[in-house]
């Protein structure tokens, strides 16, 4: 059972509009379902093993494109609709009412700032990421819905920017998010990973990717990687993957949030 497009298919195309709303405003309107899809798609991702307690998820505004949202400090699993707070792109809260916000969420604003086509991101410390963000092994596409993986995912090696830090520090999320630069997938040396696409879906099939890549390294090489012209003649069938997917997930996790 793997996530599909998720947050992503209420924010095609929203980009654009610069009317401001609020999370009120939002909770009264349509928009609503987008928080609705966030506090799901943060329930999906902690059942796949993508995010632990510590991992998160955000979404760009859908009538602001310079804010975005992102629940409060709260492990993925419990995170209700209450949780979810509004970012400006500078990573500050609009309104914290006294909650408390991720220290990686500068990780998220530098991305939406250099990133307009990105309208989701997710945090994840999945080990099986982090493995390879220590190896000089590095993840590449194995198979067809990960063909979204650059054939060479960059690693952010924290000691280069910043010698020995604590490894949360404000700074260090802008300058992890600035070295995504333009792919969709970016490993943090003995952190995680950070996802910024048009879907959440990438961060499941990344780690579905990882996994895949770790089996088939355990069985001996060498190893068949999707050549960058299969990736990419790939590439262009995933959303509707992926979609068929998030439908189930999601239908999944609606009944287990209304127990």
């Amino acid at each position: 059972m793997i996530l599909g497009m998720g947050t992503v298919m209420l924010l095609a195309g929203s980009t654009q509009t610069q009317q401001t709303a609020s999370i009120a405003g939002l909770e009264e309107g349509a928009e609503k379902t987008l928080i609705d899809d966030l506090v799901i798609a943060d329930h999906i991702l902690a059942e796949q093993g993508v995010l632990d307690a510590f991992g998160h998820v955000s979404a760009r505004h859908p009538k602001n494109p310079q804010r975005f949202l992102m629940s409060r400090s709260l492990a993925p699993a419990l995170v209700k609709a209450e949780d979810v707070m509004e970012y400006h792109l500078d990573g500050n809260a609009v309104d914290p009412k006294g909650r408390t916000s991720f220290l990686e969420r500068f990780v998220h604003s530098q991305i939406y700032r250099t990133r307009p086509d990105v309208n989701a991101i997710v945090h994840s410390h999945a080990p099986a990421v982090i493995a390879f963000g220590t190896t000089q092994t590095p993840p590449r596409p194995i198979t067809l819905v990960a063909a979204f993986l650059p054939q060479r995912v960059p690693i952010f090696e924290i000691r280069r920017v910043a010698g020995m830090t604590n490894m949360l520090e404000p700074a260090l999320g802008t300058r992890a998010g600035g070295d995504l630069g333009a792919n969709s997938v970016a490993l943090m040396r003995g952190h995680g990973m950070v996802v910024a696409a048009s879907s959440v879906a990438l961060a499941v099939y990344t780690l579905v990717d990882a996994r895949l890549e770790t089996d088939a390294i355990s069985l001996g090489g060498p190893l068949t990687f999707l050549e960058p012209q299969e990736a990419e003649s790939a590439d262009k069938m995933l959303d509707q993957i992926h979609l068929r997917a998030w439908e189930l997930c999601k239908r999944e996790a609606e009944a287990h949030l209304c127990k």
